[in-house]
């Protein structure tokens, strides 16, 4: 090995085996086959890493003291946050990212509220949109004031958009031509990757978590595409009265068994069909994992991955979809 790594996605480049990661045909080019082939004609290659791989990183970055910028999506917060304590006792900075495709109607600081209330040991919050560039100069603001030494650890699971950041960082404030390799499938990042912003500041980009809960595991490409919203979500409301249902594309099914006439709002990408039907006569997606739920008062349903349904009153509701995908109830975030 010459110790020379892949710009997209840091792993140590090599020109002998093309079956192993880093293959490259040439061991000058700066990109692996896998990154080049992603980036220009956007084939994706799996790989064989797993979570372990990725926790023995958090682990090396838990021992030292540098700022922890933590990357979530902002459709699947708090589930993302429950074991971020076990593996990095670090300064963390939450970001939020893809602001662009929460409606504007709901304010940044309902949100920080929301989660400041359920935990303490974000040194901050801030919330961005790689896409837009939104909030990113507010971003470099934050790292400024918290970094302990010019390191700065950038983590998160996959699909959270930590590379999309991480080249907004470069493009804006550096003069490096460097750009990581970004894709909506998991494991792009497959090792750390130093940046130096200037020479105050070296971002160090870290492979995401894979959230083997999120339905964006179990979907066909041309799928994956729909479910990820591209633009501001506009939410779809039913009024639901017991023994109706709804049909969230081919994906899920939730059934209203008991309760008073409900309301139920979709926060899902727009391109994801919904129909409301008769759940007595219609036995559509009854083939998939059925759950069950008793809904208290003011309570989301979060589907990992799809997003999120806001429901007003209590009542009882089955669900059918995918048994590998994690479902949750929360506080309504909006």
């Amino acid at each position: 090995m010459n110790g020379k790594k892949c710009l997209g996605c840091g792993v140590e480049l090599q020109d002998e085996n093309m079956l192993l990661e880093g293959y490259t045909v040439n061991i000058e080019n700066d990109l692996c086959q896998r990154c080049f082939r992603l980036k220009n004609y956007g084939e994706y290659q799996a790989t064989t890493r797993t979570n372990e791989d990725y926790v023995e990183i958090l682990d090396t970055i838990g021992k030292t003291k540098d700022l922890v910028v933590f990357v979530t999506d902002i459709l699947n917060i708090e589930q993302d946050l429950f074991d971020i304590r076990k593996y990095l006792p670090n300064k963390i900075l939450l970001v939020l990212n893809k602001r662009d495709v929460m409606p504007r109607s709901v304010k940044d600081e309902k949100i920080i509220n929301y989660i400041k209330e359920k935990y303490d040991f974000f040194v901050d919050i801030v919330i961005v949109s790689s896409e837009k560039n939104t909030n990113i100069d507010e971003l470099l603001r934050k790292i400024k004031y918290y970094q302990v030494t010019k390191n700065v650890y950038v983590a998160g699971y996959t699909n959270a958009g930590k590379s999309s950041i991480i080249n907004k960082l470069i493009k804006n404030y550096s003069d490096s031509e460097q750009e990581l390799t970004i894709s909506p499938l998991p494991s792009t990042t497959l090792n750390m990757i130093n940046i130096e912003i200037n020479e105050h500041l070296t971002i160090i980009d870290t492979p995401g978590l894979i959230d083997e809960g999120s339905i964006t595991n179990y979907v066909e490409e041309n799928m994956l595409k729909s479910i990820i919203p591209k633009k501001e979500i506009k939410p779809k409301t039913y009024q639901i009265k017991e023994g109706q249902a709804l049909l969230v594309g081919d994906l899920l099914r939730i059934d209203y068994v008991k309760g008073e006439r409900n309301s139920f709002t979709l926060y899902i990408s727009n391109d994801i069909k919904v129909k409301r039907i008769n759940g007595y006569k219609h036995n559509d997606l009854k083939n998939l994992s059925k759950r069950t739920y008793q809904i208290p008062f003011n309570q989301d349903l979060v589907i990992r991955g799809l997003g999120f349904v806001k429901m007003v009153y209590r009542g009882e509701i089955d669900i059918y979809l995918n048994q590998r995908v994690d479902t949750f109830l929360r506080d309504n975030l909006i």
